[in-house]
This record gives structure tokens, C-alpha cells and sequence, in this order.
């Protein structure tokens, strides 16, 4: 048998380490060549490392949200024949080992802890009832909408003390919970009553510690990075989408089969375009430390999108050159990239200005944080059916606000407010939308 030593590729880009995001193996594993080893990060792409060999797992080179220099040590593994490291050389200088009993058991898409889960990890102080803690354990990982078997009686006796019985073990059979379960739980303080009687609630002291990580890191690091940078400043727009959105149902009515349904989106993305050609010191990036500002002829749009790991931005590339469909067709396909973790490095930057929407949820204003290097960013707020005034008369129209943000070191106030409102004046008469 032989040692064979897999060292952190070199990504390129010049990237110098990168992070550890999961590990999808674990010490004592048998593994198959091409089988995934590890996921690692660099910057929001996440990117699959393969095992080159077959073999056993002896050793991880470090622990899931670490950061590991490139070259350095990333998993040895035994192999049939030689290996390509000399055994005596790697006895001399061994990995640092995770041992299997304590290696991370992070899933490639983590659940998010239960309030059972959570409960079951509060650790119980070791005491002359350790014994009654084995057998009884703090809480039971019942099934969602499983219920705990228990008589009548009993259920009205933990009701009176404020204890709910999908926590409390049940001895019996079929795990039916008898009154001495009941005793020995509010006995060990895991569940106290409620104070001022039954059906009040009750005190809960358990913590959940979460590791930032993976995708969370860099979010939190680019955010903090640019509101360190940048001095931002948001203007907010009302805008009539009454005509827009009698526009857009119309397109769906006649050619939705056809070419797929439009949302809000690419009407946006289309005013953007037409409105930076009148202020292109808006589509541009800001290298602070060299004093440049770009200004780009080329529209890429980030399109924030939220996934189960985070908030992502991939990039629409030349909007200019794109009518509604192809970019309605363009954002859901990086959208559905973006969630299904499948996104290209090259899909999450270039960007020369950020489309932000919550939909439905986006309230109605925001301060949205510009995605640095850029200098501003769009932010979509819920539309909304409101009385409004129109040649004298109340009537009902559909209004949506803008919350945008710019870096107000290059761009002025008056400037930012003259772009927003070249695109209100696209979106609340949508035939120019498609006039030059």
C-alpha cells in the first residue's frame, strides 16, 4: 500500500488560498477515482475539487471554513501500489488529521436546525441523575407532526405545567409517555412551568452557535468592504406602473406560450440601458485606490438573487443588446444557476450595475448596498394598487417605489435623481421603451 498526497489546486486568477466550504469525505471513507472530494470557495464561485485516485481516506488537511493556501496539503489518501509520496517521508511529516470521531459532518445542503435539534444539543450538567439522562435524554426528535402518545390525564397535567410534551421521552410502550416521564423531565428543570399558568409561555434558554462560512463569509466581507468604501447615499422614486403593467399582460396574453412570460424585470433592465446612454457616469466601476473611475459603453446588469446559501449576483452581459424575452430568458437561466450552486465564476462578475428585488416583499423603501466596485444600484420596491389623482378625479393605479443607492464621491445628487427619473419617465410611458 501507498501514500498518495492531493495538494489545494491552483484556481488561478492569481488566487493565493481559498476556503474550505464541505467536505463531501471523511477520514476511514473509501473513495473512487473522479469522486468529489471537497467543495472550496474562491470569491462567490464555489468549485468542486475530484480525486485523481482511488483509495482510502486517512487524512483531512483541515476543517470546513478554513482557509487553505494553495499547494498546501489538502487530503492524503492510501492507495494500492506506490503512491506518489515516500512513506517514510510521509510518516516524517504527517497531515494534520481530522480523526473520524471528530471530523465536521456538514452535508453539502445543510438543514436548518429544529427547535427538537437544537434542544437535543443543550448540554445537561453531569449530576447524581446521569444515569435517569441516558435513559430519559432532554428531548425526543420526533417526526414533524408526529404526536407524543400520552392519556388524557396526563396531557391536561402538562398543559396545567407549561410543558410541551413533543420534548418530554416517553418510557412506555410504543414510547407512550407515562407520569413519570413527566415528573423526571420538570423534575431536571429541562422544561420549567409557565409562569402565571397553563397555556403562558414558557422561559427557553438554549443558543445555537453558527459558523460563518463558505458563501455567508464572503457576503458578509463584501458588504462590510463596501460600506467601508463607499459613502453611499439613496434617492427614492415613486413610480405609475399602471401603463407598464397593462403592457406586460397584454405580451403575456398574446405571446406567453410562445416566448415564456415577462416579469418586471426586463422592462427594468431595458429602462437602465436607455437611461445610462444619457448618464454614463452611472454604468461605471470606481478603482479608489488607483483614482479611476470606467465608464463602460457595454450595460452588464448583476441581478441580486437570493439561494438557500445566500445572496448571489450573476450578471446579464450586454443588456444593450438584448429585447425583452431574450433578457426575461437570460436572468432565469443565471437565476436558476445561481440556486442550484452551478454558477460559473465568470457568471458572478463583470458587473457594471446592480437590478436589487424582493418582490412581493420589498416593502416600500430600501437602502440597498452598492455591489463595489460599481457606483450604483437599482432597488425594486412592491407594487401596490393605490388611490391616486389623475386630471382631477380619484382613481386606482398601480404604484411601485425605487430605493436606489449611489457612491456619491462620483456621482452628484442631481445627477443620481435626473437618472432615476429618465427611468421613471421609460417605465410610466412604456412606447419609449422601444423608440431611439
Amino acid at each position: 500500500m501507498g501514500i498518495h498526497v492531493i495538494k489545494m489546486p491552483d484556481i488561478g486568477e492569481g488566487i493565493a488560498e481559498v476556503e474550505v466550504v464541505v467536505w463531501r469525505v471523511q477520514p476511514g471513507e473509501a473513495i473512487k477515482e473522479d469522486q468529489i472530494l471537497a467543495d472550496v470557495m474562491t470569491d462567490k464561485a464555489t468549485i468542486e475539487i475530484p480525486s485523481p485516485v482511488a483509495g482510502t481516506v486517512m487524512a483531512l488537511g483541515g476543517k470546513a471554513g478554513e482557509l487553505m493556501a494553495v499547494g498546501a496539503e489538502m487530503i492524503r489518501i492510501e492507495v494500492e501500489g506506490k503512491g506518489n509520496v515516500d512513506a517514510t517521508a510521509a510518516s516524517a511529516t504527517p497531515a494534520a488529521p481530522l480523526p473520524a470521531a471528530a471530523a465536521p459532518t456538514v452535508a453539502a445542503n445543510p438543514a436548518p436546525a429544529t427547535p427538537a435539534a437544537a434542544k437535543a444539543e443543550v448540554a445537561v450538567a453531569p449530576a447524581k441523575a446521569d444515569k435517569a439522562v441516558a435513559a430519559h435524554p432532554v428531548s425526543v426528535a420526533r417526526q414533524a407532526g408526529e404526536k407524543p402518545i400520552a392519556s388524557p390525564a396526563l396531557r391536561r397535567r402538562a398543559w396545567d405545567l407549561g410543558v410541551d410534551l413533543q420534548f418530554v421521552h416517553g418510557s412506555g410502550p410504543a414510547g407512550r409517555i407515562q407520569q413519570s416521564d413527566l415528573d423526571e423531565y420538570v423534575a431536571r428543570g429541562a422544561q420549567q412551568p409557565a409562569v402565571g399558568g397553563a397555556g403562558r409561555a414558557v422561559q427557553r434558554h438554549d443558543e445555537e452557535a453558527i459558523p460563518v462560512i463558505g458563501l455567508r463569509r464572503k457576503i458578509a466581507q463584501k458588504m462590510q468592504e463596501s460600506k467601508r468604501r463607499i459613502p453611499h447615499f439613496t434617492y427614492v422614486e415613486e413610480i405609475d406602473m399602471t401603463e407598464l403593467e397593462a403592457l406586460r399582460t397584454n405580451l403575456n396574453n398574446k405571446w406567453g406560450k410562445e416566448r415564456g412570460r415577462l416579469t418586471i424585470l426586463p422592462f427594468l433592465m431595458r429602462a437602465m440601458v436607455l437611461a445610462v446612454r444619457e448618464f454614463p457616469q452611472i454604468n461605471a466601476r470606481f478603482d479608489d485606490d488607483a483614482g479611476i473611475v470606467t465608464r463602460y459603453g457595454a450595460v452588464h446588469i448583476g441581478i441580486a438573487t437570493q439561494t438557500e446559501s445566500g445572496l448571489m449576483v450573476p450578471v446579464v452581459r450586454h443588456a444593450e443588446s438584448l429585447d425583452l424575452w431574450a433578457s426575461a430568458a437570460e436572468v432565469t437561466r443565471q437565476a436558476d444557476a445561481a440556486r442550484s450552486g452551478k454558477a460559473l465564476r465568470e457568471d458572478l462578475s463583470g458587473s457594471t450595475i446592480t437590478l436589487t428585488s424582493l418582490g412581493s416583499l420589498g416593502g416600500i423603501v430600501s437602502t440597498p448596498v452598492i455591489n463595489h466596485p460599481e457606483v450604483a444600484i437599482v432597488g425594486v420596491n412592491r407594487m401596490v394598487l393605490r388611490p391616486m389623482i389623475r386630471g382631477g378625479a380619484v382613481v386606482a393605479r398601480q404604484m411601485m417605489n425605487l430605493s436606489s443607492s449611489f457612491d456619491h464621491r462620483v456621482v452628484d445628487g442631481m445627477h443620481a435623481a435626473e437618472f432615476i427619473q429618465a427611468i421613471r419617465g421609460y417605465l410610466e410611458c412604456p412606447a419609449t421603451l422601444f423608440t431611439e
